[in-house]
């Protein structure tokens, strides 16, 4: 069965009424990613970076909701992700 896992530079600081969110960089999933990998059983399918809208904000639902939202009249905010499709060893 296909399945995947998604691995997404961690907030380090919530933006604020002036402020930006601060965040891990790209580099910090991919070495959750190798970790997660070395640590499980699995088939490796493919691997993909994703660029997805505004996952961390109250009204998302992070990087598996599938409607994220943006506006030309609020700011938004991009996140680049690593997605690892797997699939079990039998």
């Amino acid at each position: 069965m296909l399945h995947y896992i998604d691995f997404v530079p961690q907030q380090t600081r919530p933006p604020g009424l002036f402020d930006v969110g601060e965040y891990e960089d790209f580099d910090a999933a991919v070495v959750a990613c190798n970790e997660w990998l070395a640590s499980h059983k699995v088939k490796l399918v493919n691997m993909e970076t994703v660029v997805l809208p505004n996952i961390w904000s109250r009204y998302e639902e992070g990087s598996r909701d599938a409607s994220l939202h943006t506006s030309g009249e609020m700011p938004s905010s991009w996140h680049q992700i690593l997605r690892c499709w797997y699939m079990d060893i039998e």
